[in-house]
């Protein structure tokens, strides 16, 4: 299994993402572009972006957010959809973000599909 946010990690990330085929997203989901910008303990950074409801390597040049924060707490909101730990990081300053805070409350109030949903659990389980 590849190491989170390594180059192999999103290899894998985009093969089961083409296996994945149609996501069945919310009108709100599949218009929504954030980039993110992960730090890690070394103090490098990995550059992705969410679109579309798919997890891509590098910055959308048309996204209007963009949020900085940690790997472990990329992990537990857009892998584990976890909306607390999200919150949380959000108010202690885990998350920053850049941009148009509008695309938060659509990630927030937004239901990932069951499909998406599915995508996603299979990518941490292909996850170190």
């Amino acid at each position: 299994m590849p190491a989170f946010l390594t180059q192999d990690w999103f290899a894998k990330v985009d093969q089961l993402t083409s296996e994945a085929g149609e996501l069945n997203l919310t009108p709100a989901l599949q218009n929504l572009v954030i980039n993110l910008i992960v730090s890690d303990f070394a103090g490098s950074a990995t550059e992705l972006s969410l679109a579309g409801g798919k997890i891509q390597k590098g910055l959308a040049d048309h996204a209007k957010t963009t949020l900085n924060m940690d790997s472990q707490t990329l992990r537990k909101v857009f892998l584990e959809f976890d909306m607390t730990a999200a919150m949380q990081a959000f108010m202690t300053g885990k998350i920053k973000v850049q941009g148009d805070m509008s695309q938060l409350m659509t990630l927030q109030t937004a239901k990932p599909s069951r499909e998406q949903k599915a995508l996603f659990k299979q990518i941490l389980e292909h996850t170190v």
